[in-house]
Parts: structure tokens; sequence; C-alpha cells
């Protein structure tokens, strides 16, 4: 069975490298990577940790660029790959722009799709922009439809879509697991990350840490500088230390560096590479964040998630207590964090809640919904292939989930 894996932006790399090691190892099956680009140097941190080395990678950013012009060379450069690949299947991975284009290039060619992280919706077309619909076109061309929860099969099944739901926990917890069990094992290593952050307070010792990512492109202008008013007043409580990656995209870092550019007890870096930013989320007593992945990683390390928007996909987490909704809002996030600062009780009962995206045996249940074999976890978790390199930051262009796309 030879299986196409396409995939273009950093948070689907982290999601699918798992399973594509998995594929990898897998008897009787071919696998085969393509990258889009939609990420250049974000994408490569993680195919670089992992080991991955892409069969065919179309390069397809470019600066400023729109929706619909990334679209168009997606089109046309995953049509030829599908040409001269000819796979058995085409796996896509969530939301982007990438797997919508790969899914459709693949159903035009009447190559049966296999969607990772089916079902998730808001609702709203418009929240997460354009990301929701993205989604929604894929489960509507794939054939095998991957759900990680039974709430993203429930959604599934109302919508009467035509593909065989295999509800089967989300994939970044395998890669989370891995990388956490990589961290625990080898204190060299953890050495050697918090190294890089040697502004930080001890974590048992010093006042708590506070990790922001933030990158949507709904929140763009008056949302991100409400954003940003908000983390200048939580770092002039001096309550905490406050760490944010920012994210490449000029629309985030204008208003980012702007506003906290020199504000105390702000540390702004790059973007991390995802063993730094796991170690960080160990670290942090609070997550605030806006990103889809984050909201289901930082539960599994029993991390209180505040999550600034206003919908989100992800009720799961919810309905499970592990995230909380708080909007972009200047005064009700500063409300809602200094909450959290000021009570390490209630920090605490998020860790004792159950994180409902899964055990970690993802990708071995995709394998067996692929294959037709009995779904075997791997006896040890590290994977065929998995490598951890020297940590370094990269510096990296504007780029965004949809490369730096303007509305």
């Amino acid at each position: 069975m030879r299986i196409l894996s396409i995939f273009g932006t950093r948070p689907e790399a982290i999601k699918m490298a798992p399973l594509v090691k998995r594929l990898e190892a897998e008897p009787g099956v071919q696998s085969i990577v393509c990258v889009t680009g939609q990420h250049q140097s974000m994408l490569q941190q993680v195919l670089d940790l992992f080991g991955i080395v892409p069969a065919h990678d179309l390069g397809a950013m470019t600066a400023n660029q729109t929706l619909n012009g990334l679209a168009g060379r997606l089109f046309a450069g995953l049509d030829d790959v599908l040409a001269a690949v000819a796979p058995d299947r085409v796996l896509v991975h969530g939301d982007t722009l990438t797997s919508m284009a790969g899914a459709i290039a693949a159903f035009h060619r009447r190559i049966p799709v296999g969607h990772v992280e089916a079902g998730l919706r808001t609702g709203n077309l418009f929240e997460p922009w354009p990301e929701e619909m993205n989604r929604r076109v894929v489960d509507v061309v794939s054939d095998l439809l991957f759900a990680p929860t039974a709430s993203s099969q429930a959604n599934l099944e109302a919508e009467a879509l035509p593909g065989r739901v295999v509800v089967t926990g989300n994939t970044v917890i395998d890669a989370l697991h891995l990388m956490c069990e990589r961290l625990d094992g080898d204190a060299a290593l953890r050495e050697r990350i918090d190294a890089q952050f040697p502004f930080l307070e001890p974590t048992e010792t010093g006042r708590p840490l506070l990790l922001v990512t933030g990158h949507r492109r709904e929140s763009f202008g008056e949302g991100f500088e409400h954003i940003c008013a908000a983390l200048a007043t939580l770092a002039h409580s001096g309550k905490m230390q406050i760490v944010y990656p920012v994210h490449l995209n000029p629309n985030v870092r204008g208003p980012v560096l702007a506003t906290l550019g020199n504000a105390p007890n702000v540390h702004l870096t790059d973007p991390l590479d995802y063993p730094e930013f796991v170690r960080l989320m160990q670290r942090a007593a609070i997550v605030l964040t806006d990103s889809g992945g984050v909201q289901e990683e930082a539960p599994a390390l029993g991390k209180p998630v505040l999550v600034m928007r206003d919908v989100t996909e992800r009720p799961e987490a919810l309905a499970a207590g592990t995230v909380k909704l708080i909007g972009t809002e200047r005064t009700a996030i500063v409300r809602a964090v200094l909450e959290l600062v000021e009570n390490e009780d209630e920090r605490r009962a998020y860790a004792r809640r159950v994180n409902p995206y899964g055990d970690g045996h993802a990708c071995g249940r995709i394998v067996a919904a692929l294959t037709g074999k009995p779904f075997e976890p791997f006896a040890s978790r590290e994977l065929p292939g998995y490598r951890h390199p020297v940590v370094a930051t990269r510096p990296g262009r504007g780029e965004d989930d949809e490369a730096d796309a303007v509305p």
C-alpha cells in the first residue's frame, strides 16, 4: 500500500510526525511524504526533530501572499505530485489550506483520502477563518475520517457524511508523550534547554510562569491590541513571569514588539523548536493561548489553559474543565489570569482533571484502520527513527498558519 502524507505547517508536522514514523515501520506500507512549504523554517524544525525526509517539497510560500494565490500554487504542485506518485491513499491533517488543497486534489483524481483530526467544529465559518471551512471541505471528500473524540464523531454523523468514522484520540498526544519521555529520561537535554532561558526563576520557588502563544488571524488588529494591553498590565503587576514565543507573522510581531518590547517581567522569544516549547509547558503554571493544539497538549501536562477566543472547535476540553474561554477583551484576560495566579489550589485542580484527547496511541489506531490489521500499540513508545538534534531557535520569515496570507 502506497500512502502519501501531505502537510505543510508546523502544527501539522508535529501531529503527523508520529504517524509518519509508525507508517514507515509498518510491513506492507510504502510511506511517502510531501510537504508544501506553507511554513518553511518553522516546518523544517519538526522534520529535523523526527528525522523525516520528504520525497517532495513544493516550496509554495511566497512573501505577502493571498489565500487564493497560495491555493492556486498548492493545487498545481500537488496535482503533479499525485501524478508522479500514484498513491493508493492520501492522508491530510486538520484545517489548513494545505489539507484542503491536498484533499480536493486527491478527490479530483479519485484517490481515497484519510482525514486525520476530522470532525472538529465551531459552527461559525468565520471563527476560525478560514480553517473552519477548510476542515469541513476535507471531511466531505474523505472516505476515512479519523475523529479524535466521540464529540467529533457525533459532529460527522450529524452531517451524514459518507466517510467511515474511526475514533482514535489525537495524534498530538502521541507526539507529546514521545517528547516528554525523551525530556524526562535525559537530564542533560533538560539542562541544555533550560540554559536557553536563564532569565526564568526556579519552577518551585519562583513566581508563576505564564506561557503565552497567540497568532489567530481573526484577532489581527484590535484583538491583538487588546491582548498586548492585557499582557502589559499583567507584566506591571509583578506577580508572574511571562514568556511569549512570538509568531513570525508581522500582524502579530508588530503589536507585540511595540507594546511589550520593553515591558518588565516579559520575555519575548522567536518561535521555539518543539522540545523547547514542551519544556516550557512543563515549567509553566498557566498557559494563555489561542492555539488549537495547545488546548490539547497543555491539559495532558495538567496545566490550566486560558483560551483567548470566543468559540473553540474543541468543546471536549471545556466540558472536562481543562480549558476556559476568556475572549480577547483586556479586562477579561487580566481578571482570568490573576485569578489563577493568586489561587494555587485552583491551578492544582486542573492537574486532576482528565484530558479528553486520548492515551497517546492514536497513530496505532489509524494504522489499524488503514491496513485492516488489529490495533497494536508499540511495545516501546520510542518510535523507529526518532532522533533529537542540538536544540536551537532558527530565524524565519513572516509565517502564519496560512503562510502569512493577507485577508
